[in-house]
């Protein structure tokens, strides 16, 4: 779903809104559809996160654009919602009990998103803690991790001549990739044997490793064949191919 523009008429829509109009971040990205999940967001590995999940479970929203290059991050409305000033964040006018819910940290979206829908999150308590603890692997591990090669192969620490950074941080990469290798040769997916939101968390780090930080020689990609292969079936999903776009530019 696009993201909305704010139309001059929305303003003076504000007030006929209920729930939402108490939020200060609607005055900076004033819904076009206030009765619809709102997501602030970017397509980074953790903002197309929440994006994808909304595609997979079909949940009504609407994205809004959070830009990075206008410092939207750090504005009095962006910090009402989420103080940490990072994406992604939500606010769903129909949250528990029928009441607005704001909701930051991409993690507690995905289990938010899941609890909600009834999707990508087992029932079964075995099976919902493994899911939970792949997840929070991605977010104490793979995220971090990855981040850090990202910074010292592409941007401004590629330019440090001591190259000790750079080396440990792949070599806790390497690490972590083979983690998921011995669990992805024996498991279709990182949970097991069903698609969750674990593998929604994980693969857009591992895509951004290999393609926009451009590291997959540098971590050794070929040596995680079971990786790649998740990889390719996680970006087949029709619902993932949207969602790695949204918000949308322009």
């Amino acid at each position: 779903m696009r993201e909305s523009a704010a139309p001059p008429w929305c303003n003076e829509m504000l007030p006929h809104m209920p729930g939402l109009s108490a939020f200060p971040i609607t005055r900076k990205w004033p819904p076009r559809f206030p009765d619809r999940l709102q997501l602030y967001s970017l397509p980074t590995p953790n903002g197309v996160k929440a994006a994808i999940m909304l595609e997979e479970t079909a949940l009504p929203y609407e994205a809004h654009r959070v830009s990075f290059d206008a410092h939207d991050q750090l504005s009095p409305e962006f910090l009402s919602l989420n103080p940490n000033n990072k994406i992604p964040a939500i606010l769903d006018p129909d949250g528990p009990d029928g009441r607005p819910l704001p909701l930051f940290e991409s993690g507690a979206i995905l289990l938010y998103l899941a609890e909600k829908t009834g999707r990508f999150l087992p029932r079964e308590a075995a099976g919902r803690y493994a899911t939970i603890q792949w997840l929070m692997f991605q977010m104490g591990g793979v995220g971090p991790m990855f981040g850090q090669v990202g910074f010292f192969n592409r941007f401004a620490g590629r330019d440090y001549e001591d190259k000790r950074p750079r080396d440990r941080y792949v070599a806790e990469a390497r690490r972590l990739l083979r983690v998921l290798e011995g669990r992805l040769q024996e498991h279709a997916w990182i949970a097991g044997g069903e698609y969750t939101i674990a593998d929604i968390a994980t693969f857009p780090w591992v895509r951004n490793l290999i393609g926009y930080y451009e590291a997959g020689e540098l971590v050794g990609i070929a040596d995680f064949p079971a990786v790649s292969r998740a990889l390719d079936r996680f970006l087949a999903r029709p619902a993932v191919a949207r969602g790695l776009e949204i918000p949308k530019s322009g």
